[in-house]
């Protein structure tokens, strides 16, 4: 009887093996480069139909591989990798403003938030942990360049094999590509078939060109002149505190999911402002940004422009455009700066018109540290009574401040206790705040915005709570948020809008702003009028002068 023979491993076997696996390798090429140019720029369009569009770009690299010369072919297939592997990191960056930010990414201005970001991890995870984020976005990137050139140069060789069959198959795809690009053909969540990467190109045209017309609207300011005893003549005597509340969006006061939180806390506050006296209106302001870059909304406030990238901001700096800050000090007023989220050199401070910062090792926080913002609310505004309006034999102060506990990551939060305990902040070691670890949170999207609702009503109810304690009829609090939480917070399609009270004990002042139409109360309705953040100064300026 015959023994079964042992399979063969013979040069045919090994050829058809080799042959698999370099064709393995082609597709998973240009799969890769596929991906690379049809990867939708936005998470709410991120479906596997995306990747049956029809990228230009691979079109015109396909067509200039088949018409180069032999010797120029590497070299355009690098440059190719490259490029592409490029546009994959700039729709990586735009996937990551949009979920973020609610806005695409723009190389010209956008590189200082990435410091920004960096610090607030720094803050939040420790040095190392910021370290490791930086190292790895770096090898990633790398990465991505290395394989999509790879891709190229394999794709550039199939290419130069059946130039035939390559030919066809991209005129082919280029007349489907025109087609559509005719008709507008589109695939689910309005993706057009006919893909491009021009609107990349058409936002850089227009960020640079940005710069000229920011100047342009910079060097317009009918209240440069204005004499300085004609400036806010209403108010004068007045304390004046604008407080920014953190990611208090109109989301927060239209969404039925925080009516038990933020919703009560307006109602609850409301009645017991106006039983202690206080009369408020309210309004909306579109912020020039959204999820982050609370900076920005500051100085659109403060110098009544559209400051929506660190360049106008820069700019605004550079000029001696009249703040908010500004008019108060030529006024008389004593300007300050409450800045709890202040931990380094601020030369900004000086240059927005502030004779005081206090930020935070000014305000002396002894107490434990509360999530990223450290420092409670409570006793920011406490430290602020403290320093500043406590003070006897004294100019009236107008202050600026931003509250932080309802920053990212909104937990944990502190509890609101009797303002006289507050003292230099060491009463929270035995007052323990409230919330699970952010860490937590930041996994999971629901326990995010259930933490959202609770942070945004603690801050509400501690200046609520402030007015109550420490208000008098020479007290105006001017409360607002800087800009909406991120989509991850609020979904898709929240806007920019922002809710803004004015509360005082004389009535006489809510007379002069009767023209705006703003609503009675501390939540204003649906309808409530709708300005443009850098419509405030102005406004403002002209109402109390």
């Amino acid at each position: 009887m015959t023994e079964p023979k042992e399979p063969t491993t013979g040069p045919a076997n090994r050829w058809d093996r080799r042959q698999l696996l370099t064709g393995a390798l082609t597709v998973a090429a240009g799969v890769l480069v596929w991906i690379a140019l049809t990867l939708p720029a936005e998470p709410g369009r991120l479906y596997p139909s995306s990747l049956l569009r029809i990228p230009v770009e691979a079109l015109v690299l396909a067509g200039l591989l088949l018409v180069v010369p032999t010797r120029a072919r590497t070299p355009v297939a690098i440059v190719g990798g490259l490029w592409v592997g490029l546009l994959a990191a700039w729709t990586a960056f735009d996937l990551g403003f949009h979920t973020f930010l609610a806005r695409p990414f723009d190389p010209v201005h956008d590189w200082p938030l990435a410091w920004a970001g960096l610090g607030f991890l720094t803050d939040a995870s420790g040095q190392a942990v910021a370290v490791a984020a930086v190292v790895g976005v770096v090898l990633l990137a790398l990465l991505v360049l290395v394989l999509t050139t790879l891709s190229m140069l394999r794709l550039a060789k199939v290419v130069a094999r059946h130039r035939r069959q390559a030919s066809s198959v991209v005129a082919a795809l280029g007349a489907v590509w025109l087609v559509a690009a005719l008709v507008g053909a589109q695939l689910v969540a309005d993706l057009p078939v006919a893909a491009h990467h021009g609107d990349k190109v058409q936002r850089v045209g227009e960020s640079l060109r940005d710069h000229r017309a920011f100047a342009a609207e910079l060097a317009v300011d009918e209240f440069r002149d204005v004499p300085d005893d004609e400036l806010l003549t209403a108010l004068r005597g007045k304390d004046v505190l604008i407080a920014y509340v953190e990611s208090y969006g109109r989301d927060a006061i239209e969404n039925p999911r925080y009516e038990a939180t933020i919703g009560a806390t307006l109602t609850s506050g409301e009645q017991r402002l106006t039983e202690s006296g206080f009369e408020a209106q309210s309004g909306f302001l579109t912020a020039p940004i959204i999820g982050g870059g609370s900076w920005l909304a500051h100085a659109t406030l403060r110098s009544g422009l559209w400051v929506d990238n660190p360049r106008r901001y820069q700019t605004v700096l550079d000029s001696d455009r009249m703040t908010l800050n500004h008019a108060f000090q030529r006024a008389g007023w004593r300007t300050v700066g409450v800045m709890p989220g202040i931990f380094d050199d601020w030369p900004e401070g000086e240059t927005f018109g502030y004779d005081e910062i206090y930020d935070r090792a000014a305000l002396d926080y002894q107490g434990p540290r509360m999530n990223w913002g450290i420092i409670p609310d409570q006793y920011t505004v406490a430290a602020f009574e403290r320093f500043e309006r406590s003070a006897r034999d004294r100019a009236p102060v107008m202050a600026e401040m931003p509250l932080l506990t309802s920053h990212n990551p909104w937990t944990p939060v502190a509890p609101l206790i009797d303002w006289e305990e507050v003292g230099d902040g060491s009463i929270f070691h035995d007052r323990p705040a409230v919330g699970p670890p952010a860490e937590e949170v930041l996994r999971d999207p629901e326990r995010l915005r259930t933490a959202f609702g609770h942070a945004v009503a603690y801050s509400l109810d501690t200046l609520i709570s402030y007015v109550e304690t420490y208000g008098d009829e020479d007290l105006v609090l001017v409360m607002l948020g800087d800009h909406q939480p991120s989509p991850l917070v609020t979904g898709d399609g929240a806007g920019a809008d922002v809710p803004v009270t004015i509360v005082t004990g004389d009535p006489a002042l809510l007379d002069r702003i009767a023209d705006w139409g703003w609503h009675d109360g501390i939540r204003p309705g649906p309808e409530a009028p709708v300005w443009g953040m850098d419509a405030f100064r102005d406004q403002f300026l002209t109402a109390f002068a």
